[in-house]
């Protein structure tokens, strides 16, 4: 996938996400092992402390590699989850996908011996290091959540509970090939056209879609005990947004958290590896300096 712009206005978006095509498996990356899973892949780049990185919906690992290339001295573990960017569906075939990563995320931290590691999520995979963050509190150092509320609805003014018909609705365009083309030609709206060699499995898409409109952690957040830093977009060049209400927004979704650190980005869409890449490297340079 490729944009068309390169910010989105906020509330007309729950996930976007960029595929980097022939960076989808980054070069000079090892597959990780003892660890095996039909719903996510890891590959691991580099030395040092220990990052893993999980990308959002329709989106790659491949999202993360400017940033890898510009905060160097560390052993990143880059998640690929299965359905998205032309990777076969694999275990993501049916049922949820953001709950069945974590635990799967929390199995690899287990099987690989990891020590406390950081995790940084984008969107979907902002989600995924909270479930893990709030599941399985003592197998994480620290987590970064970027630019995704406890409650993903918020994203786009709704709650879990008043998003639901249209979440259903949304999911259930996947049923039937006319429908798939519907929601392609939906998802082509928030400003990503496809390639089609690396097209995300619409049916994938959708649940994840669905399974994150549903979702409410906001309860959860008072076990996480690990520093949580929130990296959010304020602004964006295409819409006007007030920074303040975007930050009162960010501050009472993760009242919760008692170690929430937030960090806001100017000037940026969704994406703010992609729009402000200086901003989020210092961001994520801060995030993982020793403490």
């Amino acid at each position: 996938m490729t944009y068309r712009n390169s910010t989105m206005p906020r509330r007309r978006l729950l996930e976007t996400a960029v595929a980097m095509g022939a960076f989808a498996l980054l070069p000079a990356a090892a597959s990780a092992a003892p660890f095996a899973s039909t719903r996510l892949s890891v590959t691991v780049q580099g030395s040092g402390p220990d990052v893993i990185l999980i990308h959002g919906v329709d989106s790659s690992r491949a999202v993360w590699r400017s940033t890898i290339n510009a905060v160097p001295g560390y052993r990143y573990h880059l998640v690929q989850i299965a359905g998205f960017d032309g990777v076969a569906a694999g275990g993501n075939a049916k049922g949820d996908i953001a709950k069945p990563a974590a635990e799967d995320i929390a199995r690899y931290i287990a099987a690989t011996r990891l020590i406390r590691p950081a995790i940084i999520g984008h969107s979907m995979g902002g989600t995924i290091a909270l479930m893990v963050a709030t599941r399985y509190p003592a197998r994480i150092g620290r987590a970064m959540i970027v630019d995704m509320l406890p409650a993903p609805a918020g994203i786009v003014g709704y709650d879990a509970q008043s998003i639901r018909p249209l979440a259903d609705g949304l999911r259930n365009m996947t049923d039937t090939p006319e429908g798939q083309r519907l929601f392609e030609s939906v998802v082509s709206l928030f400003g990503m056209q496809s390639d089609p060699k690396r097209r995300s499995d619409s049916g994938v898409t959708a649940r994840a879609l669905h399974e994150l409109a549903l979702t409410d952690l906001t309860p959860d957040l008072p076990k996480i005990t690990a520093p949580l830093t929130v990296v959010y977009a304020t602004q964006t060049r295409t819409q006007t947004t007030d920074p303040a209400a975007m930050t009162r927004t960010y501050r009472t979704a993760y009242a919760g958290a008692k170690q929430a650190k937030l960090v806001p980005v100017a000037n940026s869409g969704h994406m703010i590896m992609v729009d402000q890449p200086s901003a989020f490297q210092g961001a994520v340079r801060s995030f993982l300096a020793p403490r």
